[in-house]
């Protein structure tokens, strides 16, 4: 089994942060990037309700890279081109919800989490053939995805009581 690491770099204080990962998940590593990019900065709560949007179809995701072939979509404000990733996203909130029980666990203001990390990569390669006629083979390669998540408690306001 490998020892898995995140790939943020910075030193995050341990008490007011916590981490996600999911590896080796069976989802487009494109989809996940674009997913990940446009929920990084977000609070958690508007991260979930954004997320359980896309998996309504209600709201899409913009996409900066990967758009070829990608239809405009309405309501898209920094890119016209955008999909609606329900498979990522489902993968992402189940991981924010991870995400979320780490924080209460260490016992972290869930209402004041933000995401500061937000990754997606690809990983191996599960490789495949499919039979074909006169003893032919047709290779079909799927490639998995490593998503990972940092969120941070950011402080409270000055002026709340």
């Amino acid at each position: 089994m490998p020892n898995w690491g995140y790939s943020i770099t910075e030193e995050l204080d341990p008490e007011k942060t916590v981490k996600a990962s999911a590896r080796e998940v069976r989802v487009s590593h494109k989809h996940a990037r674009e997913v990940c990019k446009t929920i990084k900065g977000m609070m958690l709560t508007q991260a979930k309700q954004y997320l359980r949007d896309v998996i309504a179809k209600k709201r899409a995701v913009p996409y900066t890279r990967f758009r070829k072939k990608a239809g405009h979509r309405h309501g898209l404000v920094k890119a016209c081109a955008g999909r609606y990733p329900v498979k990522t996203s489902k993968i992402v909130l189940k991981l924010l919800e991870s995400a979320e029980s780490n924080s209460e666990y260490k016992g972290l203001d869930t209402e004041r989490l933000r995401i500061i990390h937000a990754s997606a990569y690809p990983g191996i390669k599960v490789k495949r053939f499919m039979r074909r006629a006169q003893g032919r083979a047709t290779p079909k390669f799927q490639t998995v995805c490593h998503i990972e998540l940092a969120l941070e408690e950011k402080p409270e306001a000055r002026g709340e009581v």
